[in-house]
């Protein structure tokens, strides 16, 4: 049984999937590594990758 807590992340993937020179997805802002684990990856650590892609697309030209 879940715990009540636990929110179920859902993957920012959009099936735009490229990478760059950066190992970086052009979709959803994603490292390889990111991507990689993120079938693993707790909530806590789903939503860190997410704040990650938030600030990585700002970035971005």
């Amino acid at each position: 049984m879940k715990d009540k807590t636990e929110v179920n992340v859902a993957s920012p993937c959009i099936r735009n999937c490229c990478l760059d020179k950066q190992d970086m997805c052009v979709g959803c802002y994603r490292l390889i590594d990111e991507i990689l684990i993120w079938g693993q990856a707790d909530d806590h650590r789903k939503t860190q990758i997410l704040k990650l892609c938030e600030q990585r697309k700002t970035l971005k030209p």
